[in-house]
């Protein structure tokens, strides 16, 4: 019996076993992979306030270790489903068959993102290839980059990145933008961003870093190579939600609808991070819900 589950041990979810401790409570964390999120394989953090420079194996391996040193418990199983019990606490299942139980819930399971499924793909993460480039832009200074993408991520990761780099590609698979006109309209006036579309990415070059994109036209069959130093991948995330839509609503993206105060439509289950529903996912924001639902946890159990 914990007092608090957290599923996930991302940056939510260890922010959050944090405060659950602080708190008094008993925090009992359920991570399939390993501690710390996708933060884990970034080479370098530069913007969490207080930090000047870090890599996310540090950040993360410090969350931990701060979680761990208050007393904060690890199991390492991926949650399958959660009910509610005539006691009013919870039983989380997972896929090897162990059951948890636990006074209150958060869901902090984050979100992945969408991968283009290309050779190389993963051995470039950080080496060229990023899917922040609010996190990571900085690095690219001077530099030749692409973003691939169509929606308002991929259009406002383009006129952020132009602020550092010296040319950004958006590459399209169709002719037409799923994001805002305002966004497309504020791309179209920057002299630095050339639109490659209707066009999809084919190959990632490059032997220890990103040398360059190899594009082929839909249309034409044309296929092109771009020398860049960076690419982006905007094509969205995907979070991992759906053994829990019998408890908390869903939107249609799969996110936990949830606001700034964390609570779902169950009052003892709460969500944090990635997962919800929000306009900005960052690290954070992510240590920020863990916060805010943690310390409502605890006020829920009393």
């Amino acid at each position: 019996m914990a007092d608090v589950l957290i599923i996930g041990g991302g940056p939510a979810g260890l922010s959050a076993a944090i405060y659950v401790q602080r708190a008094g409570k008993q925090a009992l964390v359920l991570e399939q992979l390993v501690v710390g999120g996708q933060i884990v394989n970034t080479p370098e953090v530069e913007n969490y306030p207080g930090i000047k420079k870090i890599s996310g194996f540090e950040f993360s391996m410090g969350l931990y270790e701060q979680a761990s040193d208050l007393g904060a418990e690890i199991a390492y199983e991926r949650a399958s489903g959660i009910c509610q019990n005539s006691d009013k606490t919870y039983t989380v299942k997972t896929e090897s068959g162990k059951d948890f139980i636990a006074k209150a819930v958060i869901i902090a399971t984050g979100a992945k993102n969408r991968q283009l499924g290309l050779e190389k793909e993963g051995f470039l993460i950080g080496k060229g290839v990023s899917y922040c480039a609010t996190c990571d832009g900085a690095f690219f200074k001077g530099k030749d980059v692409a973003v691939n993408g169509g929606g308002n991520t991929a259009l406002e990761d383009a006129l952020f990145l132009t602020n550092y780099c010296n040319k950004v590609y958006i590459i399209h698979r169709r002719d037409q933008f799923r994001g805002e006109p305002g966004n497309l309209e504020a791309v179209k006036n920057k002299e630095n961003i050339e639109f490659i579309l209707n066009s999809t990415i084919t190959e990632l070059k490059g032997q220890d870093k990103l040398e360059a994109v190899v594009v082929k036209d839909k249309n034409t069959e044309e296929i092109r190579e771009i020398s860049v130093q960076g690419l982006f991948v905007a094509i969205g995330q995907e979070p991992d939600n759906k053994g829990f839509s019998d408890v908390v609503d869903l939107d249609n993206g799969g996110y936990v609808s949830a606001d700034e105060s964390c609570k779902t439509k169950d009052p003892g289950i709460f969500v944090a991070g990635d997962c919800r529903t929000k306009a900005v996912r960052q690290l954070t924001t992510a240590a920020s819900d863990g916060a805010i639902a943690a310390l409502a946890a605890c006020t829920y159990i009393g």
